[in-house]
């Protein structure tokens, strides 16, 4: 049987990080002198690259500004980690499916928006980096919905795009995965609504943990 890789979004999908990520961004308009943008629409930005998602907040901006923005988010975010006022939990049970997961033989990945640093203190944190046999972040990659983070997972875990299954909570996941021609599976507990995914194609969708562990079980 041919390995399978189960990649998941970090943010809105592994873990439950809005806050943080509000508080970054209103702390780095602030330092901006501008007025913070409404938290409903900085969590549709959730999942993209810093300078992507200023972008998105901001759209006549600068490049100049657009930079200081997203270097303002990006300090907040580890001003805010020194203080202790970064809480990142994992969504109930999905501990246990990972490990569920990993313990059925399926290779396992994460494809986020995060850095390097971030995703890896937030996995450490969670004691489940040695779970995973590929991360791809931001760091290294054009922003999601461009498919090259789920190209190199790909490559890391010597799977192919028939036996990958991209597994996130935006319409930038389900992007990403599309265009990189593997399955997509939404997941309704983070910051996209189940029809917005649907709408980019979405091959299935979880409402609960419980469904997402049905549709992964189905691909074995």
């Amino acid at each position: 049987m041919a390995a399978k890789l189960a990649l998941f979004d970090c943010d809105g999908t592994l873990v439950d990080s809005q806050a943080n990520i509000c508080m970054a961004m209103e702390h780095a308009f602030e330092s901006a002198s501008l007025a913070p943008p409404p938290r409903s629409d900085i969590r549709r930005i959730v999942g993209l690259s810093v300078f992507e998602a200023v972008s998105h907040l901001l759209p006549d901006a600068d490049e100049a500004k657009r930079r200081q923005l997203g270097e303002g988010y990006k300090q907040a975010f580890f001003d805010l980690r020194g203080q202790g006022l970064v809480e990142e939990p994992l969504f109930d049970g999905m501990k246990e499916m990972l490990i569920e997961l990993h313990s059925d033989g399926w290779l396992l990945g994460v494809a986020t928006g995060k850095s390097d640093r971030g995703l890896n203190k937030c996995l450490d944190h969670h004691n489940i980096i040695d779970k995973f046999v590929t991360l791809q972040t931001a760091d290294r990659h054009p922003s999601k919905p461009h498919p090259s983070m789920i190209f190199e997972a790909m490559e890391d875990a010597g799977c192919d795009a028939e036996n990958t299954i991209m597994i996130g909570d935006t319409t930038y996941d389900i992007e990403m995965g599309r265009a990189a021609g593997c399955k997509t599976v939404a997941v309704a507990w983070g910051y996209h609504t189940v029809g917005e995914m649907q709408s980019v194609g979405a091959n299935a969708v979880a409402e609960t943990m419980a469904e997402l562990k049905v549709i992964l079980g189905e691909e074995v």
